[in-house]
């Protein structure tokens, strides 16, 4: 066991755990931060998406070693009030059915309109591949992230 000691949502943390314990469990279980969810557990699905020092990444893939010293946003740090124009956008265009997979359908939308204010349709489709929603609300995802780029 080691102590890793990072920035998370603009505080920083020391942790204790395995060098290579996935950055998913210290955020649910040391943390207690729940918002970041378990998919597949292989980074195919994108359930588990955070930013590290901005980029979005699988922390189901991303051992906690390789965030010393870094910076990791969740969805609870997105926004204090839960005021980010994705999740206004979210809720506006009624995307959530099931709700699972959309903290970390979330955490990449805002990677792309971090790089890209205006992106096309056809840039969100590219952007957001790889993110998985088993209720199929891709329609409802491509109109929030439109929606948030527009406010």
């Amino acid at each position: 066991m080691s102590s890793f000691t990072f920035t998370i949502n603009g505080k920083s943390t020391t942790v204790t755990a395995e060098a290579d314990t996935p950055l998913l469990w210290v955020v649910r279980e040391h943390l207690k931060l729940t918002g970041t969810k378990f998919g597949c557990g292989a980074g195919l699905c994108g359930a588990c998406t955070v930013h590290l020092d901005g980029k979005a990444v699988r922390s189901c893939q991303t051992q906690v070693s390789e965030v010393k010293g870094r910076k990791v946003t969740t969805i609870e740090g997105l926004s204090a009030n839960a005021d980010h124009p994705l999740q206004k956008a979210w809720v506006a265009e009624q995307v959530p059915q099931c709700g699972y997979c959309q903290s970390g359908q979330i955490m990449q939308a805002a990677e792309l309109l971090a790089k890209n204010k205006n992106p096309s349709r056809e840039e969100i489709v590219t952007h957001m591949d790889g993110n998985i929603c088993r209720c199929g609300t891709y329609p409802q995802i491509i109109a929030a992230i439109q929606t948030a780029a527009k406010g």
